[in-house]
């Protein structure tokens, strides 16, 4: 098979999928080796962000996906059937974020840094498919772990979790030490 060929076999695969894809099942389908498969993905992504197309291919977490170009989605709705509109809140950034950084986290966590109850933001980010439960602590009452999904990557145009932005260690402890004047604030009244 030339690479021409392991191109079109890829980009069938990627669309009747839907989901990501795994490299190593990719080469197992081709008889061929994982590398080469990645290579050639490289190069489509590549291609389809020079080209004027209306589907791009995404590399999640080291899987690849095939889907619509952002630019086309306004023609894209006209036709298909609305999908859900993510209306992101204060709150669910804020939760978003708690749990983005800190994965896999409870809700016990995530409200000792909030400070407040989130059921409902947590609830809300399950529904827009942002977050997921990731397993369970071993700990009295096996408290649910949540953590981001591939949508969340696919939402914020990451790649993985390990390209969000890194916190400044200087303004970290700036944040810290202003929540613990909060917290010494409103102990006093």
């Amino acid at each position: 098979m030339n690479d021409k060929q392991a191109k079109a076999a890829i980009e069938a695969i990627l669309f009747a999928m839907g989901d990501t894809v795994e490299p190593e099942r990719i080469a197992k389908a081709l008889e061929m080796e994982t590398k080469e498969v990645r290579r050639l993905v490289g190069e489509m992504i590549e291609a389809c962000g020079e080209e004027e197309r209306g589907v791009r291919i995404l590399e999640l977490e080291g899987n690849y996906q095939m889907c619509t170009k952002p630019e086309c989605y306004e023609s894209l709705i006209r036709i298909a059937s609305v999908p859900k509109k993510i209306r992101m809140t204060d709150v669910l950034m804020e939760t978003l974020a708690i749990i983005a950084y800190k994965q896999p986290v409870t809700k016990l966590e995530i409200e000792k840094i909030r400070g407040v109850k989130s059921d409902h933001a947590v609830n809300k980010l399950v529904e827009y498919e942002l977050v997921a439960e990731v397993g369970r602590m071993e700990a009295p009452g096996r408290p649910i772990l949540f953590g981001t999904t591939e949508n969340f990557l696919r939402h914020f145009g990451l790649d993985s979790v390990d390209s969000l932005p890194r916190i400044d260690p200087v303004r970290k402890e700036d944040f810290r030490l202003e929540a613990s004047q909060e917290i010494d604030e409103s102990l006093k009244v």
